[in-house]
């Protein structure tokens, strides 16, 4: 392979109509890709990291992209193992990660689900936990080829896939060396230093929160979070601008509103049962009805994305459907496609995706023994369904937003709610309806939050030229090692320390809870879902693109805070540009850097879900003796952050 100094420029941009992306590795190179020692450090990273996640997730309600501190530590073992292994390919690097991060999704679709079984004392038994798995795996991979060619060539320069890219710069500087990897390492060092100090020994405010003056409980926020800031960075101002202004719309108009006009009730406002509006701080509002809103709104844009993208998932198909036809008509005549752009056979996935739907009817395992034919059917069809819509639209928010801030939670209550609203009037409300409601869920949750780890894996592997086909067979590699050791870790804690408790709340898993609950007892709060549905269908009247608008309405308000304001830093960077030559140089040091800033969060905050699981959550040292100084404190933290991101994109003058 001829020297290579780094990425293209074009590697984050859109392509002119005529040309084509030259990836790292050109598509008439054959390197090593799915090795041996690939695939085994990559299954063995997978558990570690799944089983951390799992812990994480069911400590805190959020699970953490693995694909990235993955990535730098098999760079660091396949460096240090060298004289023994071989030297690695950046390939095998790149399946390494593939493989491992796989496990993370996985977690996170059992962890935002499967709790609220063992809260109803079902105590499933772990080998209906690990089919739920796979069958919900092999859907999230499968059902995502189709979308490939889609995402990864037509959306390119489009969807900024922030961790695809921050993965593939890094793989790239370490190979490279230079000013690239410098920067790149140099974000990781200040990253994992700074989240160290912030999360391990708590020196600052991890969140600031500002009351908006004259708006009665109207908040912004911010959360001192590298990753957040580097995020904001990698997918620019214009779509955290969306992010933000769904946010404004839910923390400064809805929830306010709702303040001023429940102020005067004296009985709760539906759903809440016990607490009054007028006694609820702006989180509790959030919590019990925006999150609502935000479902509805996430669905509704999935909805519009879906019929946007129809005509090119149907072409897709059409080229898999010629692939079919060329199996059994060896006559006919297939274009030439290089390795860069070969899937897995359509007809290879279709059969394996009948094969689990058929599974799911046939295996009451699956979805508990107590279950008939009859609503084994209604499920399976629900999850064909839902597991399609889901996994479209979950791969295409991590191309706007990443891994770590997919809304998999607002898919999964959208499924929740349909599925449920059908056992209702199928008549199945007892507990066995609901359980079988939630294991549905579970299927759809694990395929939608697969499919988005398997969207960001690809377009690494889009970037570096990796083969399609290999990757999404180290995807499922990774669904089969990881299936059974994330859910023996599940069943290991609950016996440890019990769901619903304050050492594991298990707060995702508790809000399907009550969402099953809610339908099947017809008091689901419809108005505010179709708030939502309303909300999405206004930003696309208007012009915005609903779904970065929905995500925003439904994630919290320092999430997207933070992350725009990465975005405005990468504006104000841009703006001054004398020419374009340096645009493109600030635009890639910034995204090296910023890309580094989102490893080196990642490293330590699964190396604190390490030490919480072992020793309980780290308390830190704090630094209680700053009194009412704490905040302009944390703030100039924040600001020497943001300091370092300018500092890191000066680049000679020419």
């Amino acid at each position: 392979m001829s020297e290579k100094k780094g990425l293209p420029a074009n590697a984050f941009t859109e392509i002119p109509e005529g040309q084509e992306y030259q990836p790292y590795v050109s598509k008439q190179e054959s390197l090593t890709e799915f090795s041996i020692k690939a695939l085994i450090v990559g299954s063995l990273f997978g558990i570690v990291f799944g089983a951390a996640n799992a812990y994480l997730g069911l400590k805190v309600g959020l699970t953490v992209s693995t694909s990235i501190p993955i990535a730098v530590m098999t760079v660091a073992l396949f460096r240090a193992m060298q004289k023994v292994i071989g030297k690695a390919t950046i390939l095998e690097t790149n399946m390494s990660q593939t493989i491992g991060s796989a496990s993370s999704s996985l977690a996170a679709g059992i962890i935002f689900t499967i709790p609220a079984l063992f809260l109803w004392n079902l105590n499933p038994p772990l080998l209906q936990l690990t089919a739920l798995a796979l069958c919900g795996g092999l859907l999230g991979v499968l059902a995502m080829i189709p979308l490939r060619r889609l995402l990864m060539k037509g959306e390119h320069g489009k969807l900024p896939y922030p961790e695809g890219t921050a993965c593939a710069e890094i793989l790239v500087a370490s190979e490279v060396g230079g000013s690239k990897a410098s920067r790149v390492f140099a974000g990781l060092g200040i990253g994992l230093v700074y989240t160290f100090l912030l999360s391990g020994l708590h020196l600052w405010k991890k969140k600031i929160w500002v009351n908006i003056p004259g708006i009665s409980k109207g908040m912004f926020s911010l959360s001192m979070t590298p990753a957040l800031l580097g995020v904001g960075y990698i997918i620019g101002i214009r779509i955290a601008g969306f992010m933000l202004a769904g946010s404004l719309l839910s923390w400064v108009v809805i929830i306010p509103l709702m303040n001023k006009f429940g102020f005067s009730a004296d009985l709760p406002f539906f759903p809440e049962k016990i607490n009054l509006i007028k006694d609820m701080a702006p989180k509790e509002i959030w919590t019990n009805y925006i999150r609502y809103i935000g479902a509805g709104a996430v669905a509704a844009g999935g909805i519009i994305t879906i019929f946007r993208s129809f005509p090119t998932i149907i072409k897709s198909f059409a080229i898999g459907v010629k692939e079919i036809k060329h199996v059994f008509n060896k006559k006919l005549k297939l274009e030439k496609v290089f390795r860069t752009d070969k899937d897995i056979p359509l007809h290879y996935a279709l059969v394996i995706v009948l094969l689990v739907v058929v599974a799911i009817i046939v295996l009451p395992l699956i979805l508990g023994s107590h279950t008939t034919l009859a609503i084994r059917i209604v499920s399976a069809i629900c999850i064909a369904i839902c597991a399609f819509f889901f996994v479209t639209v979950s791969s295409r928010i991590v191309g706007l937003v990443g891994v770590s801030t997919n809304p998999t939670s607002g898919m999964t209550i959208a499924t929740l709610i349909l599925t449920s609203t059908a056992f209702y009037f199928l008549g199945w409300t007892d507990i066995y309806g609901k359980a079988t409601a939630l294991t549905v869920g579970t299927i759809v949750c694990i395929a939608s939050s697969i499919a988005g780890d398997a969207s960001q894996d690809l377009k690494t592997g889009y970037l570096l030229g990796a083969t399609p086909f290999k990757q999404q067979i180290g995807e499922l590699v990774g669904v089969l090692t990881a299936a059974v050791f994330v859910c023996l870790s599940v069943m290991v804690l609950h016996k440890a320390y019990g769901f619903g408790t304050p050492e594991l709340p298990a707060p995702q898993a508790t809000l399907m809870k009550i969402v099953i609950e809610g339908v099947l007892s017809a008091n689901i709060p419809w108005e505010l879902v179709m708030i939502g549905v309303v909300c999405a269908v206004i930003a696309e009247l208007m012009g915005v693109p609903s779904l970065p608008f929905a995500v925003g309405m439904y994630l919290p308000i320092y999430i997207n805070g933070t992350i725009f304001a990465g975005g405005l830093i990468r504006y104000f960077v841009e703006k001054f540009c004398k020419n374009k030559k340096q645009l493109e140089e600030k635009r890639e040091c910034g995204v090296l850097y910023c890309s580094g800033l989102v490893a080196g969060e990642g490293l330590v905050g699964v190396g604190i879900a390490f030490w919480a699981g072992l020793y309980g959550k780290p308390k830190g040292i704090g630094m209680e003796w700053l009194g009412e100084w704490t905040m302009l404190f944390s703030l100039l933290m924040f600001g020497a952050l943001i300091w370092t991101v300018f500092r890191a994109t000066k680049v000679a003058a020419k």
